[in-house]
């Protein structure tokens, strides 16, 4: 199970620009959805506490990235952190959200 979680996990994060792994109660989620939408970026989001395997996938996440907690944002294939992390990056959003192909 540990390994199609992970592989599931890698696959989302290399086929979107944008990837937030959250949850769909969590305000830091709500937080770092809310912010990408101001921006206007396309973001492809998986709510863990909503699919089967969510539990799997944040094993997984923590695997690949030491980052349990949610929200989990990757931007061009790359670990961000969570919403601190993406907060902080606000200046230089716009620039990561174009690279991305997000906007």
């Amino acid at each position: 199970m540990a390994a199609a979680a992970k592989s599931k996990a890698q696959k989302i994060i290399d086929e979107n620009g944008v990837v937030v792994f959250s949850k769909s109660y969590c305000p830091y989620c709500k937080a770092t959805k809310s912010l990408l939408s101001e921006k206007g970026a396309k973001f492809y989001v998986e709510e863990l506490d909503l699919v089967d395997d969510g539990a799997a996938l944040q094993d997984a996440l923590e695997e690949i990235t030491g980052q349990r907690s949610v929200p989990n944002i990757f931007i061009s294939q790359k670990h961000i952190g969570g919403n601190s992390d993406l907060q902080a990056k606000k200046s230089q959003l716009d620039g990561l959200l174009k690279s991305a192909g997000a906007v």
